[in-house]
């Protein structure tokens, strides 16, 4: 894993205003931790620990710190423990570093990424799902890798690979449950839906066929010729037609 150098000052500073003093400057305040010993305050640069928080390694980068004023002169390697952001301008507001040992195992989390295009989605038009981004590790600090890749070209509508599906190096130890998904390739949901909509729509076209088809031999739905009139049962007369009503007298 590659290393870095920065350089910080012992920060005496503390309270808000004095704080919000430090950020107008261009300094971050932070605080280095170590194991068995007392929180240090210092301040960094904004520009200097920006680029390393940017960089590929993100936060697992191993940085080799200087404090100024100090009695220690040697350099104290630490990794970023935490990073607070101004949750509108994104800006960095608070550095934590932890002070580590470069013969002691750590655990960090390692992001997994994805190597070429899966079948399933070039011939079938499957979506490659990733639920698993990161996954936990214990190794050395200077074992760190960068990223764990993972080709998932052979991949087939519903195939899937898990945690225990790894090939990484012998000198990570992976702490996830080996059952944890980490890529599937699945149909999308646009897809899976238009099926029954297709369905339906081919249902409700042969029920309105079958309403709009005329009754067998033409005629109309009573069984009669057009125009012809209903014969009255026998032993029943037809009841003559109500006479039309006098016109009323006009009273003088």
């Amino acid at each position: 894993m590659e290393q870095v150098s920065l350089k910080a000052t012992v920060r005496a500073e503390k309270g808000k205003q004095a704080v919000k003093k430090l950020r107008g400057r261009g300094f971050i305040p932070a605080v280095v931790y170590h194991r068995g010993d007392e929180p240090v305050s210092i301040s960094v640069a904004d520009k200097e620990i920006s680029r390393i928080i940017r960089s590929a390694e993100g936060e697992n980068v191993l940085i080799n710190l200087t404090i100024e004023k100090e009695k220690k002169s040697k350099p104290r390697p630490v990794i970023i423990k935490e990073v607070q952001h101004d949750p509108v301008k994104r800006s960095i507001l608070h550095v934590d570093f932890n002070e580590i040992s470069l013969t002691e195992k750590i655990v960090v989390e390692v992001e997994v990424t994805a190597v070429g295009e899966p079948v399933g989605v070039k011939q079938d038009g499957g979506l490659l799902d990733h639920p698993l981004r990161q996954v936990k590790v214990r190794c050395l600090p200077t074992d760190i890798p960068k990223h764990i890749d993972v080709d998932v070209s052979a991949l087939k509508l519903n195939d899937s690979i898990h945690v225990k599906d790894l090939k990484a190096s012998d000198k990570l130890e992976i702490l996830n449950d080996p059952e944890s998904l980490l890529f599937q390739v699945k149909l999308h949901e646009e897809k899976i839906e238009e099926a029954p909509a297709v369905a339906e729509a081919q249902e409700v076209e042969v029920l309105r066929e079958k309403k709009e088809e005329p009754p067998a031999g033409g005629g109309s739905a009573s069984g009669g010729k057009p125009g012809e009139k209903k014969a009255v049962p026998a032993g029943r007369q037809e009841e003559p037609k109500a006479a039309k009503e006098a016109p009323k007298q006009e009273k003088k």
